[in-house]
């Protein structure tokens, strides 16, 4: 069984935010270099055997770029199929994550947890996923 996909305009939507998460996780990146220099972490030491305050830098970074490929999907298949609510979606996850970033960048682990509002965002992508592949399926038609 073939489907022919046609793209909605407002998938354009969807494009942007995943461009906006690109900078995130460059903006990240350079926290790292900085903190790198700060704390005095050599290449290519991943983490500070002296100063956890790196660390949690590089953790708020490295855990992005774990979870960046389910985002990544979750966001174009639910942009598929909800383009404008898959968009708000990826900017609430996106907001999270930096939520998430500025709380670790504390030194304080527990405080990553202001984060946590970006699995509303990631939660609403899975479900529009789910429903997009039914609908595809014909096992509903959503």
């Amino acid at each position: 069984m073939e489907a022919t996909l046609v793209l909605s305009g407002d998938f354009g939507y969807v494009v942007l935010v995943m461009i906006s998460s690109v900078f995130m996780l460059m903006w990240m990146g350079f926290k790292v270099g900085t903190a790198r220099k700060k704390y005095e972490v050599p290449y290519p030491k991943m983490y500070s055997d002296h100063d956890d305050r790196f660390n949690c830098v590089q953790r708020a970074h490295q855990n992005t770029l774990e979870n960046y490929p389910s985002y990544l999907l979750l966001q174009v298949l639910s942009g598929l199929f909800a383009p404008k609510l898959a968009a708000l979606s990826g900017l609430i996850w996106c907001a999270g994550r930096i939520a998430y970033a500025q709380g670790y960048y504390t030194g304080d682990p527990a405080k990553r947890m202001r984060g946590a509002f970006a699995y509303i965002g990631l939660l609403t992508m899975l479900v529009c996923s789910i429903i997009f592949a039914l609908n595809l399926l014909k096992i509903t038609n959503l």
